[in-house]
């Protein structure tokens, strides 16, 4: 679209001058520089200006019959293409923590492609750090304290880690009343997760059975193996139905670990913030959202 054909149309349109630069933010003199420019390039005087007054000329009234539907059809089309860019379509590349991605974005996902049908979405669960760039990945969720550099990250929540048991086990070992005394008890952790770090204190110590799954430690801590620090996201249920009970209430992890959304810095398609805002919002009333 040549800049100053858009122009002297937009000057007809609006009937003055002012009036279009208005419209273009622009300066009355820079539009009547713009559209002298235009005369001068075609040899011909397109409209007669004055102070009071804007009639087209002869040639200017054929020109502007000629140019006004093509100027105002690339605008059309021009809006077409911004709308369908800004539509949510084609892959999408997911990939998420095993038990995080299981229970907390896997059960949404129907209800955003109904939404936006002409996405094509893949959907990874693991507990690797896959490289984003790298791995052609749209959006990685990741419970971490420490992001990485070089990605557009968004800090979504807080990942409250609390520590619990089943009152099975509580009945047969007693419950701690501090944190020393959990030297006395069977922790249970996933292989890499102990030492726990909690809020201005570590709890040291080895997992009485080693397993690589944290989805297996959940299900020890049910089953009345011993004390585990869980996600409040993974556990909420089991503790709002009594099947685990808080232990220590008062200590919880280290508020540095957030749950976050990552995604290339560059040429995002629509997909990513419209999924990332669908499933803020499908758990913004969930007991472990804060």
């Amino acid at each position: 679209m040549d800049p100053d054909i858009a122009l002297f149309v937009d000057v007809v349109r609006e009937g003055s001058l002012a009036a279009a630069a208005r419209v273009w933010r622009l300066s009355p003199a820079m539009v009547s520089k713009r559209i002298a420019r235009l005369e001068a390039r075609f040899g011909v005087r397109l409209l007669h200006r004055t102070t009071r007054r804007l009639a087209l000329t002869q040639s200017g009234a054929a020109f502007h019959a000629e140019v006004a539907p093509l100027i105002a059809g690339l605008r059309a089309a021009q809006d077409r293409m911004a709308q369908a860019a800004s539509e949510p379509a084609g892959p999408l590349h997911v990939t998420a923590p095993t038990s995080f991605g299981r229970l907390w974005i896997a059960p949404y996902l129907p209800a955003f492609l109904e939404r936006h049908p002409a996405v094509r979405l893949r959907i990874d669960l693991t507990d690797d750090f896959v490289d984003v760039i790298g791995g052609g990945i749209d959006i990685a969720f990741r419970i971490t304290a420490t992001p990485p550099t070089g990605v557009a990250t968004h800090r979504l929540t807080v990942n409250r880690r609390i520590l619990c048991a089943s009152p099975t086990y509580l009945d047969r070992a007693g419950a701690p009343e501090t944190i020393e005394d959990l030297a006395a008890h069977r922790l249970l952790a996933a292989s890499g997760q102990l030492p726990w770090r909690l809020a201005g204190v570590t709890v040291t110590g080895e997992s009485w059975i080693e397993t690589n799954s944290s989805e297996v430690v959940r299900e020890l801590a049910l089953a009345g193996a011993g004390i585990a620090l869980r996600s409040l996201w993974d556990v909420s249920d089991a503790l709002a139905d009594g099947r685990l009970v808080r232990v220590l209430p008062r200590h919880e992890g280290a508020a540095s670990v957030a749950l976050w959304a990552l995604h290339a810095n560059a040429g995002t398609p629509a997909a990513v913030p419209a999924l990332i805002a669908h499933l803020t919002e499908c758990w913004r009333d969930t007991a472990w959202m804060t």
